[in-house]
């Protein structure tokens, strides 16, 4: 049993250690940041423009579903079945421009320089190729020159010529 348990907690700690979770960390502390930064821009630049059509506060949007709603002075539904739309609007505005933020200042700067990097690599891999393919052609006209040269006076392979062959004596 001690032996699972060290098991599942080298496990734990190699899935901790990985580079995902601690993105996923980081992602995480980021993305709070950012969304007080998105509530700011909703409450302090959205807000006022719809207020300028009605009031400033989105969330003060509804409709009464069932009689006359009314509130108490702490805001608090006394009677009637308010449906709070404004409240929703200001989530799906706040979503819209958080999606739009990261899409266009994150995915978008991103997908280019992955397309970038992917044709820059292929381009690369090509003239790779080409190299290769040059060197291996030099090869086989050495390879296929020896050979000539082997069958054309050698006398054993790797030996050099004779002494007195033509081709020892340089003539």
């Amino acid at each position: 049993m001690p032996e699972e348990k060290k098991s599942v907690l080298e496990g734990f700690k190699a899935f901790l250690m990985r580079g995902n979770v601690i993105d996923l960390a980081v992602a995480v502390v980021i993305g709070a940041a950012f969304t007080a930064v998105v509530n700011s821009v909703v409450k302090g630049v959205i807000n006022p423009l719809v207020g300028a059509f009605g009031t400033k506060d989105l969330e003060k949007y509804r409709s009464c579903l069932k009689g006359p709603c009314r509130t108490n002075d702490a805001g608090d539904v006394v009677s009637g079945v308010p449906i709070m739309w404004g409240t929703v609007l200001s989530a799906v505005l706040t979503f819209l421009i958080t999606a739009a933020v990261v899409y266009f200042l994150m995915v978008l700067p991103m997908s280019r320089y992955l397309a970038r990097k992917a044709a820059r690599d292929k381009k690369a891999e090509e003239e790779h190729a080409e190299t290769e393919a040059a060197e291996i052609a030099l090869l086989r006209e050495i390879r296929d020159a020896l050979v000539a040269q082997q069958g054309n006076g050698r006398t054993g392979p790797g030996s050099g010529a004779s002494p007195g062959s033509p081709a020892g004596s340089g003539a």
